[in-house]
């Protein structure tokens, strides 16, 4: 079991950039709109134990509250 605070082996680094990347890859050819930082993050919290189908819930809920707000503040300029 490793160590806490320890950094991960350049092995285990390496493999899990390149299925970073990879996801990346999938989210661009599906337009879903994820930046690697953020698949970063959901897989983290999926290897965590959150449902993948809640957490995607959620993130298409955000995007729909981001777009209101857009709407507002645009609505404000005008």
């Amino acid at each position: 079991m490793p160590e806490p605070g320890r950094k991960p082996e350049p092995d285990k680094r390496a493999a899990a950039q390149q299925a970073v990347d990879i996801l990346h890859e999938i989210s661009t050819l599906l337009n879903c709109h994820l930046d690697r930082r953020a698949i970063s993050i959901c897989v983290s919290m999926i290897e965590k134990g959150v449902n993948p189908e809640a957490l995607a819930g959620v993130i298409k809920e955000l995007r729909q509250e981001a777009q209101g707000v857009e709407r507002q503040v645009a609505g404000r300029r005008a």
